[in-house]
C-alpha cells in the first residue's frame, strides 16, 4: 500500500509532496515528515510546523497515532490495519497490478549475453547473461513489453581464419563441436605466427564469406548453428530467453545509410584516412566510423542496430548490458546518435558491470585461463547434490532439487551484489546454506512450504494476532515488495531484489524461532500460517525474477 501517498493526502498541504515522506528511523514510528524545508516559506520553526500539521490531521483508521519529535512529524500506523492490508495485497497483488497498469504499452529493449560465434561460452559471459535475463523478467513482471536481444558476435576476419583452419585440418567425418572450433582457431593462430601466408589465407576465406560464395557461407552457417545449439543448452538450464538473435552480420546492409547520413549532416571528417566523428568538445576521443581501408567497426554496427531497434520496436528504453570496459564506446555511440538528431538517444542506457574472477584467478582467453560456463554449472549442481545427500539422504527428486540449487547458486552469485562490483566465484561460498546465498533463500522457502503442509487449510485470520514485534517486522518488509521491484527496475539493479529477499528470509526465520507456528490455538495458528504463506509466495516470486527456482522440499 502506498502509505506515503495516503499520508500526503492526510496532511493536505500544497507544500507537502509524497517525496517528502520518509521511512522513520527505528523507534520513531513507521513514516516521518521532516519539516525543516518549509521553515523559510511558512516563517515558523520546524517543530512548530510539525505541531501545526499534527493538530490539523483528521482521524484515519490506518493511523494509530502521531508524535512531534523536534522538527519531525512521526506517523505510527495501526499495526492491525497494516497487517490486514499487507496480507490482502500479498493475496491479490493489488500493488503490482497498479504498477503494471502504469507501464502498460511501454517497451524496453534489452541487449544482453551477446556471445561470440565459434568461441567458448565461459564464465565471463555470466554477468551479462544473468543481469540481462533478470532485467527481462523484472520488466515483464512490471507490465512492460520486454524485447530480449542477443547481439551475436557473428562477423569479422576471425571467421575467415576459422574457415581456413577447418578446410585445412577439420575432421569432416563427424559432427563439429564448439571445442573443435576453439582448437582449430588456436591451432591457426599458432601456425600463422610461423607461416604468414596462412594469415593471408584467413583474409581470403573471409572475403569468400563476404561475397556470399555458397561453400564458404555454408560452412560459416555451420559454425553459427553449432555454436547456438551448444549455448542454447546453457541458456535452457539458466531459464534465459531471447526474442532476437540479430547480431553483427544482420547489420551489414544497414550501415551504409547511417554513414551517408553522417556525411550529409557534416558530422564526419577524415583523420589519417579513417572516417570519424569528432567528439573533442564533449571530452571524448573521435568515434571511428570506418577504418582507412573502408572497413566498418563496432560503432558503425551499433549505430545501425540502435536505429533498427528504434524503428522496429519503438522502445521507451533500450538497455545495453555490457561490461564497464565498454563505457567509452557507448558514450561515443549515444552522443553520435544525439548529434544525428535522434530524440530517442536519451532513452539509451549502458547497464555496466564489473569483472569476474574464478577461485581467485582472473579470466583470460588469450592466456588460456578459460572456464566454461557449462562446466561451472554442472560442477555446482554436482556439489549441490552431494550436500543434499549428506543433509537429507531420503529426500525424493534429489536430481531435480540439486539442479535447482546448483543453478540458483550460480545465478545468485551473479545477481546478489551490486553489478558494478568485481566478483570472485568460489563454490564453497555460493553453495552455503547459511550465508547470503540462493540455497539459504531456497531452504527458507522450503521450510515455509513444509510448515504450510503440516498446518493444513487456513481458516479466518485474526490480524490482531500478528501485531507482535517479530510478526510485524515481517509484515513491514512484505509491504515494501512492490516498491522494491520497481526500484530494482529503475536502477537496472537485480541485487536490490536479492537484498530484499535475504532480509525477508532472515526476518521470517527470526519469527519462526520466536514461537511455534502450529499451536493448539487455532486462531493463532491460522494467523501465523497466513503470514508464512505470504512469505513463501513472495520468496518464490522474487527468486523467479532472479532466475532462481524455488523447490517445495529440501
Amino acid at each position: 500500500m502506498n502509505y506515503k501517498k495516503l499520508i500526503t493526502e492526510l496532511i493536505n498541504n500544497p507544500l507537502v509532496t509524497e517525496n517528502d515522506i520518509t521511512l522513520a528511523t527505528e523507534g520513531h514510528g513507521d513514516f516521518a515528515l521532516p519539516c525543516f524545508k518549509y521553515a523559510r516559506e511558512l516563517r515558523k520553526a520546524p517543530q512548530v510546523i510539525a505541531s501545526d500539521f499534527a493538530s490539523n490531521l483528521s482521524e484515519r483508521d490506518f493511523i494509530d497515532h502521531v508524535e512531534v519529535a523536534g522538527g519531525y512529524l512521526n506517523f505510527y500506523l495501526s499495526r492491525k490495519a497494516r497487517v490486514e492490508a499487507v496480507l490482502a495485497d500479498c493475496a491479490d497483488k493489488t500493488s503490482i497490478k497498479a504498477v503494471r497498469a502504469e507501464n502498460a504499452g511501454k517497451t524496453v529493449c534489452i541487449d544482453y549475453s551477446s556471445i561470440n560465434i565459434a568461441k567458448p561460452f565461459h564464465i565471463g559471459h555470466l554477468m551479462s547473461t544473468a543481469i540481462g535475463g533478470s532485467l527481462y523478467r523484472i520488466f515483464k513482471y512490471l507490465g512492460w513489453n520486454a524485447v530480449g536481444i542477443n547481439h551475436l558476435g557473428d562477423w569479422g576476419t576471425q571467421f575467415g581464419k576459422l574457415l581456413a583452419a577447418y578446410n585445412e585440418w577439420g575432421d569432416k567425418s563427424r559432427p563439429l563441436t564448439l571445442n573443435d572450433m576453439l582448437a582449430l582457431y588456436v591451432r591457426f593462430t599458432e601456425e600463422s605466427e610461423k607461416n604468414p601466408e596462412l594469415a593471408e589465407r584467413g583474409r581470403t576465406e573471409f572475403l569468400k564469406i563476404e561475397r556470399g560464395e555458397p561453400e564458404a557461407v555454408k560452412t560459416y552457417e555451420l559454425f553459427k548453428e553449432t555454436t547456438l545449439a551448444e549455448v542454447n543448452k546453457v541458456y535452457d538450464r539458466l531459464g534465459i530467453k531471447f526474442d532476437s538473435y540479430n547480431g553483427e552480420a544482420f547489420y551489414n546492409d544497414k550501415m551504409e545509410p547511417i554513414i551517408d547520413e553522417l556525411n550529409a549532416k557534416a558530422l564526419t571528417e577524415v583523420s589519417d584516412g579513417a572516417l570519424v566523428v569528432k567528439l573533442d568538445e564533449f571530452g571524448m576521443p573521435p568515434c571511428l566510423i570506418t577504418r582507412s581501408d573502408g572497413a566498418t567497426l563496432y560503432a558503425t554496427r551499433d549505430l545501425a542496430a540502435a536505429n533498427y531497434r528504434a524503428d522496429t520496436y519503438r522502445f521507451d528504453k533500450s538497455l545495453y548490458v555490457v561490461a564497464t570496459q565498454q563505457n567509452l564506446h557507448f558514450k561515443q555511440v549515444f552522443k553520435v546518435l544525439e548529434l544525428m538528431g535522434r530524440e530517442w538517444a536519451k532513452d539509451l542506457t549502458h547497464v555496466q558491470f564489473g569483472m569476474v574472477s574464478y577461485e581467485g584467478k582472473p579470466l583470460s582467453t588469450r592466456h588460456g585461463h578459460v572456464v566454461f560456463l557449462a562446466d561451472v554449472i554442472q560442477n555446482t549442481v554436482d556439489k549441490a547434490k552431494a550436500i543434499i545427500e549428506e543433509k537429507n539422504p531420503v529426500l525424493e527428486d534429489k536430481d531435480e532439487i540439486a539442479e535447482n540449487v546448483g543453478v540458483g547458486a550460480v545465478m545468485f552469485f551473479a545477481l546478489g551484489t551490486g553489478r558494478i562490483k568485481d566478483v570472485d566465484f568460489a563454490y564453497d561460498k555460493v553453495l552455503s546454506f547459511e550465508g547470503e546465498t540462493a540455497p539459504y533463500l531456497q531452504y527458507t522457502h522450503a521450510r515455509c512450504r513444509s510448515v504450510l503442509a503440516k498446518g493444513g487449510d487456513i481458516g479466518e485470520v485474526d490480524c490482531s494476532l500478528l501485531t507482535d514485534d517479530d510478526s510485524y517486522a515481517v509484515i513491514r518488509h512484505l509491504d515494501s515488495y512492490a516498491d522494491t521491484v520497481r526500484d530494482s527496475a529503475s536502477k537496472y539493479e537485480p541485487s536490490v531484489i536479492a537484498r530484499y529477499l535475504i532480509d525477508l528470509a532472515q526476518l521470517y526465520n527470526r519469527f519462526y524461532i520466536s514461537g511455534r507456528i502450529i499451536t493448539e490455538d487455532k486462531k493463532l495458528t491460522f494467523a501465523r500460517l497466513a503470514l508464512t504463506k505470504a512469505v513463501a509466495d513472495t520468496l518464490k516470486e522474487g527468486m523467479a525474477l532472479l532466475l532462481i527456482n524455488a523447490p517445495e522440499k529440501m
